[in-house]
């Protein structure tokens, strides 16, 4: 049982030396001079597509989009709770089914009051 958690420690010791490493690379690459820093015009123009941008370069979006987003990250992140639970329904039983049941009446609960404050309406 301990060398499962000594797998566990050796993945977290990974994930900081990865993250210390990804950190690191940009300081030392600028400090050794072979990432240089000079502004100038053409690095601080707006680029579009690859062609100088006519109008206003800053487009607001319908705040529709976010609420949409909203609702399909939390169908999406049930359905990541939901395949676990289908594969091993029998070893759960009774009490895996009404944990289920709770978190699908609280997904619904959500969706419904969305839709009852007229949310998810396209005006």
């Amino acid at each position: 049982m301990i060398a499962n958690y000594g797998y566990i420690g050796l993945f977290l010791i990974a994930v900081v030396l990865f993250t210390l490493l990804m950190v690191t690379i940009p300081i030392a690459l600028r400090l050794l001079g072979l990432v240089p820093d000079k502004p100038n015009p053409i690095k601080n123009a707006v680029f579009e597509c690859g062609m100088e941008t006519i109008g206003k370069t800053w487009v607001q979006f319908n705040f529709h989009y976010y609420f949409y987003a909203l609702v399909f990250l939390i169908l999406d992140v049930l359905v990541i709770f939901l395949y676990p639970w289908a594969v091993s329904l029998r070893v759960l039983g009774v009490s895996g089914f009404i944990a289920v049941l709770v978190l699908i009446t609280i997904v619904l609960v959500g969706y419904l009051y969305a839709w009852k404050k007229k949310v998810l309406e396209w005006k």
